[in-house]
């Protein structure tokens, strides 16, 4: 295992090359102005809140509406950087909500092959496994398609559970 002095100096040598601060400044451009985009346009049917920028290991942002919150829910927006794949989360306000809405949760197909619940959220799926960042418009356009569709799909789940 390395040690941390060694860490810093493979740290070092990344920011030397450059590639890291433009690679990470860019994809935090582009999710800022991915959710004022989605406020935008979807408005009518979501509140959303402001970018957390993670620490090199996720960036993402919640939005909610009126039957998430009357439940003390909320849904997360996230590029996982390790994965570098977007994806939704279910999150509760409190442990007890998330454990009560996974226990409903571990047993569907949003937690298939998954024996523990995931350390931040009720349920995490894939939204969208290989972004394509040269057409920014373009993957804007995915994920909303797949945002509005997923998220339709767990609040339809969340309704079935008859949870509140």
């Amino acid at each position: 295992m390395k040690d941390f002095q060694d860490s810093v100096n493979s740290y070092k040598k990344q920011l030397q090359i450059g590639e890291i601060q433009i690679a990470y400044a860019g994809l935090v451009k582009y999710i800022t102005k991915l959710g004022t985009t989605l406020s935008k346009n979807l408005s009518k049917s979501y509140s959303f809140g402001s970018l957390f920028q993670g620490y090199m290991d996720y960036t993402y942002f919640y939005y909610s509406n009126k039957f998430l919150k009357d439940r003390k829910l909320k849904m997360g927006l996230v590029l996982n950087h390790p994965k570098m794949q977007f994806e939704v989360w279910l999150l509760g306000q409190t442990i007890p909500i998330q454990e009560r809405y996974w226990e409903y949760f571990k047993n569907t197909k949003w937690n298939k092959n998954r024996t523990t619940k995931p350390q931040y959220s009720i349920l995490e799926t894939v939204l969208l496994a290989s972004p394509d960042f040269n057409d920014l418009d373009k993957l804007s356009k995915q994920i909303e398609d797949n945002l509005v569709q997923v998220t339709g799909e767990i609040l339809q789940d969340i309704k079935t559970s008859k949870l509140k």
